[in-house]
């Protein structure tokens, strides 16, 4: 019911933001994202709560930037190609 009535409320003025030439493609880089997220690290446990789900996504995410060898990056972590390693101790 109270999707309904939020639904109803909703203006009618509403345009599709993904409408631009190649915007599709911003959209598969975050889907690989997800799909990788979710078989790397969220399917692999027992999710009971957020707090848990929140440290196992940090976790994921610091292990995806900084040791997870990417080949589009020439088999290189996301923090080495980026980064010098003054911006790496900084940030830590």
């Amino acid at each position: 019911m109270l999707l309904l009535v939020f639904l109803a409320n909703l203006p009618t003025d509403i345009k599709i933001s993904m409408d631009g030439r190649g915007r599709y493609l911003d959209n598969i880089f975050i889907e690989r994202l997800w799909r990788s997220l979710k078989q790397e690290a969220v399917y692999l446990h027992e999710i009971t709560d957020g707090f848990q789900a929140k440290r196992i996504i940090d976790n994921w995410i610091e292990f995806y930037n900084s040791e997870r060898p990417h080949t589009a990056l020439d088999k290189r972590t996301p923090d080495t190609a980026y980064f010098t390693q003054a911006d790496i101790r900084k940030a830590a």
